[in-house]
């Protein structure tokens, strides 16, 4: 049935296609194809059309009915567009100065030219985009100078910046006692010290760590972009603050084009070493730094570029064609080179090969070492240190205190009975309390070391004692009551073999020869450099062979020499003022003829020359006496002129001819030191060091009955100083042995948190907090030269040394001083001067300066020697006498190792970074942020959860 339905629709169907093509022809079926799209195309637009016009007139009812009528947004903005820009005016005045002013202004135009204009020119030429810029970084200017004017630097320059400063070391400090002793000495330890550095920084700061931002490129700019978005917000109108557009686009130049690239490069060791080098590009090169900074250097890195160096040199020299007198002076420079050399290569050998010893112990084992007397000892404060931590250790401190106590006495009681006379012979009255006073004194000494009840008591016959409490009831004492124990004290402790004889087969003697730089070095001898110069250990080596060379050309009775000094100046060379002597010189030659030349020496020449004489013949030294040297106003005229006088005595009595014939082989030396050349300084530097030390006037001993001696100004005022020093005697020197003991510091109050633990402004003395320039002095030597491990009475002699300097010096106008030396430093004229050095370091010559290459490492390492020579070569003698030579050094070099760190020297410049803003805007909470900012460190959390475990175990 299906079958034959579906048979009928195909039959039907093909049927009627049949007959359409019969009827209409082949092509019919395109046309109707063509008709039928027409049809539906032509209905599709009509619709359109319709219902477009239908729908604007339904929007246009709609609008009309429910919106209020307004311009199109489009068509607004070009109308406004289209009305005349107004112009903005730039003020030019940004600080009330017009010193400050003009560069400043400047700096904004080189800014803006090479950090905005040269991309914004590429997008659109309308300046109004650049003038509003302008004028939104001219108000944060005003905003910064206005607020600026209204802080008082003088507290961040003298208390602020030294204490962060000085708390700064104290975490390197810190950092570096953490690490274990390094056997291996090339071994690179600056992945350790910075992470010991950042933990001995939580422990010191508590709440703030700034590893992550010193050691993290994104973390720190970071915290750049959040430092300068709250600076934006302190500093920009509302307006411009609010729009953030302006807001981070200024942001982003501040953080990164301003703050970053200048932390970079106050962070950068090498940079740090040049500026050190710049500083004191005024100080004349030390031979003798430079040489302990070779031996001390544990670096071969910078031994091998200062070997190179000495390479090259050498190279040049031998290359020179020279004669006559030019070769004596190359081969002066070619010995010390090869000395130098030598210095390197032996340093290098022993830094590689691990066989590095301490040069205490060397000299202990091998070393000859210097015998000081005992009684110059207990005058020096360096040597008595260590004498008194000796016998702190014997067991015998009484015996010492004892005796330098009695010397306190006798030199007060001397003053005083002498006043007494005077009153007498003045026929004044004489007070009734100083008897007393001072027979109170004598009791309190006797009570302190020498009664039953004395601990510890002064080992001595009881004889002797019974003798003396019996003298002390019944007479009245005098400046000699205390002569004959302190006789037999003084005998005890230099004989007994367990004080002074042991005293210098310790450790702690070959230390205090360290201190006084009088320890003798193994000398560098021998040379492997194979190419045939002579070469005898010493840098002077070729002074022997010109001697010699003298000696046979010289030698001859025929010849006569006449020397005086015609003349004296004062000279000023690299910063160091200096006498100078002329000295005219006549000879006599064998042919009848004269030659006759001048050459120029100083005093210390004079003083080296006579070392060196004596050390060759040790008869002359009871024969030839040279002028003493004088340390302050030794450039008084009247004293130059005195000074000329008796040296040219001294150069008579040398070239009498019975001194003469009597040293025959003494004229070679004369004659090398009258010749018209450079003189160079023999062997008599180690001797030259000895009579520094033994020599009160060279070496400023101060001897400690000198600390009670003190004039009075006024009758009241010596009753005063009497009655406090003779009754606080006793107790004050109890506090001296145990300080001395138990290493307590004088007079700081007892604290709960370790003062290691803390920022060294918290531990200085109440009595010393108005006095700024001794605060800054304690702050800087505490922590540079670490005093604070020293014997707790000689740090305290320091502090009274430094006191007294202040008040001899300045009296009471240091402070005034240093406070008119802040307003300098912050006056218009001076910050108008930081501005244009800004600005030329920047922009020379009106030109943005390239980031200059990084330099070659050789160079780093012999900028790095450099700066440490330039350091160790302007430290004045007279510290070295107070704190010790090895401490000085190491203080030093504690200093300078301490900025060969990049992320510790930025931990330093955030550190001054922070205290600037906390000065500049002390009404907003600025430490608050800075401990949220810092706070987010790992090795916070790590110490919060120390404590918290501590706190559970108590």
């Amino acid at each position: 049935m299906f079958a034959e339905a579906s048979l009928s629709i195909w039959g039907w169907g093909g049927l009627g296609v049949v007959l359409f093509l019969v009827t209409f022809g082949p092509f019919a079926i395109f046309y109707l194809a063509f008709y039928i799209f027409c049809f539906i195309g032509g209905g599709f637009a009509v619709t359109l059309l319709y219902g477009k016009i239908n729908s604007e007139k339904h929007l246009e009812k709609c609008e009309h009915s429910y919106l209020p009528p307004t311009q199109i947004g489009i068509l607004k903005t070009l109308d406004e567009m289209k009305l005349e820009m107004k112009p903005i005016k730039i003020d030019r005045r940004l600080t009330g100065s017009s010193f400050i002013d003009e560069p400043l202004q400047q700096v904004i135009q080189f800014a803006l030219r090479d950090y905005i204009q040269y991309w914004y020119y590429t997008l659109s030429e309308d300046e109004s985009f650049l003038l509003e810029i302008r004028q939104t970084l001219q108000n944060a200017l005003v905003q910064f100078s206005t607020r600026s004017k209204e802080v008082d630097w003088q507290p961040y320059f003298t208390t602020r910046l030294v204490d962060d400063f000085a708390t700064h070391l104290r975490v390197f400090r810190k950092a570096q006692d953490r690490l274990p002793d390094r056997e291996d000495k090339q071994r690179d330890i600056t992945e350790e010290l910075v992470d010991s550095f950042f933990e001995a920084e939580v422990e010191m700061e508590r709440k703030i760590c700034r590893d992550i931002v010193c050691t993290s490129h994104k973390d720190e700019e970071g915290f750049l972009r959040d430092l300068c978005e709250l600076l934006l917000y302190l500093l920009l109108p509302p307006g411009d603050f609010h729009n953030k557009n302006m807001r981070y686009f200024l942001r982003e130049v501040l953080a990164r084009g301003v703050l970053l690239p200048l932390i970079n490069q106050l962070s950068d060791p090498d940079y740090i070493n040049q500026f050190v080098i710049w500083m004191i590009r005024d100080s004349s090169c030390n031979y003798e730094a430079f040489m302990n900074i070779l031996k001390l250097t544990d670096k071969p890195a910078e031994l091998e570029a200062v070997k190179d160096k000495v390479l090259e040199e050498l190279q040049y020299l031998r290359s020179l064609d020279t004669a006559g007198d030019d070769i004596n002076v190359i081969k002066n420079q070619i010995n010390s080179l090869l000395f130098v050399k030598k210095v390197c290569e032996t340093r290098i050998q022993r830094l590689q090969s691990g066989k590095e010893v301490d040069a205490l112990k060397l000299a202990a084992n091998f070393g000859k070492l210097c015998v000081i007397p005992l009684d110059h000892i207990l005058v020096h404060n360096i040597a008595l240190q260590f004498f008194m931590d000796f016998m702190q250790a014997a067991g015998a401190q009484a015996e010492l205190f004892f005796w330098l106590t009695v010397e306190g006495y006798r030199v007060t009681a001397q003053q005083q009975l002498e006043a007494m006379q005077g009153w007498q012979k003045d026929g004044k009255k004489q007070p009734s309390a100083t008897k007393g006073l001072l027979k109170a004194a004598a009791l309190g000494v006797f009570e302190q070391y020498l009664s039953d009840k004395a601990s510890p008591r002064v080992q001595v016959d009881e004889a002797s004692v019974t003798q003396l409490g019996e003298k002390l009831q019944r007479d009245d004492p005098t400046p000699e009551i205390f002569d004959e124990i302190q006789r037999k004290v003084y005998d005890m402790m230099l004989r007994d073999e367990r004080y002074y004889p042991s005293f210098k087969q310790s450790p702690l003697y070959v230390r205090m020869l360290a201190e006084l730089d009088m320890l003798k070095e193994p000398s560098y001898r021998g040379s492997d450099d194979g190419d045939g110069e002579s070469f005898n250990g010493s840098p002077t080596g070729s002074i022997n062979l010109s001697l010699d060379d003298l000696s046979n050309s010289c030698h001859d009775d025929s010849m006569h020499i006449h020397a005086f000094i015609s003349d004296t100046g004062v000279c000023n060379d690299h910063g160091k003022t200096y006498a100078l002597y002329a000295i005219t010189v006549f000879r006599r030659n064998p042919d009848g003829s004269e030659d006759c030349w001048k050459t120029y020496r100083r005093y210390s020449d004079f003083h080296d020359f006579h070392m060196r004489i004596t050390e060759q013949f040790e008869n002359l030294a009871s024969i030839l006496r040279l002028p003493g040297k004088k340390t302050f106003n030794n450039m008084d005229r009247d004293f130059l002129e005195k000074r000329k006088k008796d040296l040219n005595a001294y150069l008579q009595l040398l070239l009498n001819p019975e001194m003469v014939k009597a040293c025959p082989t003494l004229i070679p030396y004369v004659y090398d030191f009258l010749e018209n050349k450079a003189y160079s300084k023999g062997k008599g530097e180690f001797a030259r060091k000895i009579d520094t030390f033994v020599n009160p006037l060279r070496s400023s001993m101060r001897n400690v009955s000198n600390a009670v001696k003190a004039l009075p100004d006024s009758l009241a005022e010596g009753m005063n100083k009497v009655s406090d020093n003779m009754g606080r005697m006793s107790e004050r020197l109890g506090q001296d042995i145990k300080q001395s003991i138990f290493k307590v510091p004088p007079l700081l109050p007892k604290s709960d948190i370790d003062p290691e633990h803390c920022r060294v402004s918290a531990q200085l003395d109440d009595n010393v907090d108005d006095n700024i320039p001794l605060r800054v002095m304690l702050l800087l030597m505490d922590e540079v030269f670490d005093l604070k491990e020293k014997n707790q009475w000689l740090r305290r002699n320091i502090k009274n040394l430094l006191q007294q300097l202040i008040r001899a010096t300045y009296g009471d106008t240091i402070n005034r001083k240093i406070v008119d030396h802040v307003d300098y430093l912050t006056s218009p004229e001076q910050v108008a001067e930081y501005v244009k050095k800004f600005r030329d370091s920047y922009w020379p010559n009106g030109i943005l300066a390239e980031t200059p290459p990084r330099r070659d490492k050789s160079i780093r390492m012999r900028t790095r020697v450099a700066a440490k020579t330039s350091l160790l070569g302007i430290m004045p003698d007279e510290l070295k006498h107070i704190i010790g030579a090895d401490t000085t050094r190491k203080g030093i070099l504690r200093v300078f190792d301490m900025f060969q760190y990049q992320p510790m020297n930025r931990r330093l410049v955030y550190v001054f970074l922070e205290g600037f803003l906390e000065t500049m805007f002390p009404q907003y909470k600025f430490p608050e942020l800075f401990v949220k900012l810092h706070s987010r460190s790992p090795r916070i959390h790590r110490y919060t959860q120390k404590l918290k475990t501590s706190s559970l175990k108590r």
